[in-house]
Formats: structure tokens, C-alpha cells, sequence
């Protein structure tokens, strides 16, 4: 695939590429393309946590799955998860980071590197206030919550949660890690 313009990539050219697999992301004009399948424990956990999360959510918010954020003109990642203020919109290809309260990134093999520094980082700079990184530690789910500081615009550790994620940001939630994955 050749880039349509000497500059790379740019955000919206995800939505007009029909060759494109699915779950391609734009990081910094680069695509990037899911390169192994998909492990059933990561499979299960992002469906179990996007419906931990929609069911524990206030009314105004929404639990996405695999849906892209649009950082900038050169950047679109897509978090396994996101909890967005905006309203669901059947068309919706992506969302903005002044809508999007929660990222959530499950480590794999294959995006260890970008989910552990790369995309935190971006989503950091864009300014969405709460990510989480959930590893696999021994088949358990560990989760890794973080807050934006608005002042350096870089997250700062709030907490590792193992057996029970319990927060009070962005909304009040007590989740059992255990039951997320058999």
C-alpha cells in the first residue's frame, strides 16, 4: 500500500481504505496492522471488560470496543476499549479525545511496545484524563490504572489491581478481575 501523498498517511484516509485490514491503525502517518491472531484469553477479557464497564457506567457514558481516536492529522489508534461522553452515532467511525474518558489497551506479544510507552504517551498529549493497561500475569488479568497530570500532560500511576479493580475514577467501580477470563 502506497502512501496517497509524499506527507504519509493522514487520519481520514482509514475511512476510504477498503484494502485495508481490520483494526489498522495510523500512528504518526504510519499504518500498522495487526500482524498475529488474536489470543482467546485477550478476546474474552476485552469482551467481558467492555461489558463490566457498560453495565457499571452511568447514563452518560458509552462502552466502545475497537474503535479508533483520532489524535491528530497523523494519528488514529485503536484502543481494545474506550469509554466516550459522546452519543452513540451508528456512522461513527471514530471518536475525538475531548469525548473519550477512558482508554484501555490489553498487552499482547505483538503491542507490548506501543501499548506500554507509544500510545499511552499520545493518548496522554491529546489530553484524555484515565488509561488502563491490563496484563496478562499467569492467565489473571492485572490492571494498571493511570490520570492524566494536566500540568506535564504525561499519566501518573493510580493503582495495580489484581483479583478486584476498584476506583472511584471516572465513575465509582468495583469490578472482580477473576470473572473476566474462565
Amino acid at each position: 500500500m502506497i502512501p496517497p501523498r509524499p506527507s504519509d498517511w493522514e487520519a481520514d484516509d482509514l475511512d476510504h481504505m477498503p484494502q485495508a485490514p481490520r483494526h489498522t491503525e495510523l500512528v504518526d502517518g504510519a499504518l500498522i496492522f495487526r500482524r498475529s491472531p488474536q489470543r482467546s484469553w485477550h478476546s474474552r477479557l476485552v469482551e467481558n471488560m467492555t461489558f463490566a464497564l457498560r453495565h457499571a457506567a452511568p447514563a452518560s457514558f458509552e462502552a466502545e470496543r475497537e474503535m479508533t481516536v483520532r489524535l491528530d492529522n497523523k494519528s488514529r489508534p485503536e484502543p481494545d476499549i474506550l469509554l466516550t461522553t459522546a452519543s452513540y452515532d451508528p456512522q461513527r467511525t471514530w471518536y475525538a479525545p475531548g469525548d473519550v474518558a477512558l482508554v484501555v489497551e490489553v498487552v499482547s506479544e505483538e503491542s507490548a511496545d506501543r501499548d506500554r510507552s507509544l500510545k499511552p504517551f499520545k493518548y496522554a498529549q491529546s489530553g484524555i484524563r484515565h488509561f488502563w493497561r491490563i496484563e496478562d500475569e499467569a492467565g489473571a488479568p492485572t490492571v494498571h490504572t493511570y490520570e492524566l497530570d494536566a500540568m506535564t500532560k504525561l499519566y501518573v500511576l493510580t493503582g495495580i489491581h489484581r483479583e478486584r479493580l476498584r476506583t472511584s475514577v471516572p465513575f465509582p467501580l468495583d469490578i472482580d478481575l477473576d470473572s473476566l477470563v474462565p
